[in-house]
């Protein structure tokens, strides 16, 4: 009983792990949190983009072997652009999250709500 025991406990423990692991991939941070995610695809790189007011953030969902910030940056600004419509004035972050300061006013370009 001991060994199915300590089985059980190990196969519940690594369950858990690993649901742990699944529900954080794309979770937003605090200031996103209730915003419906619009998913996108920018030469290979898939994000999930949320905006409020002039501020959008990128996840980026889908794997991809060592990639540099310089290009997922890229990427994850033309995600921002064309699910906001602004234009982009700096991108923040590493290659699997990007925060994006937006200029809405710019161009006559609409501001998100």
């Amino acid at each position: 009983m001991a060994l199915t025991y300590g089985f059980s406990m190990k196969v519940i423990a690594v369950l858990g792990f690993v649901a742990l692991i699944g529900s954080g991939c794309n979770t937003p941070g605090p200031y996103f949190r209730g915003i419906e995610p619009v998913r996108i695809t920018v030469e290979g790189s898939v994000f999930d983009v949320r905006v409020r007011g002039e501020t959008a953030e990128a996840i980026r969902i889908n794997p991809e072997y060592a990639p540099r910030f310089g290009v997922i940056r890229d990427r994850a600004s033309v995600a921002a652009m064309t699910v906001s419509g602004c234009s982009v004035k700096e991108v923040l972050g590493d290659q699997a999250l990007a925060i994006i300061r937006l200029d809405c006013d710019r161009a006559g370009r609409r501001r998100p709500s």
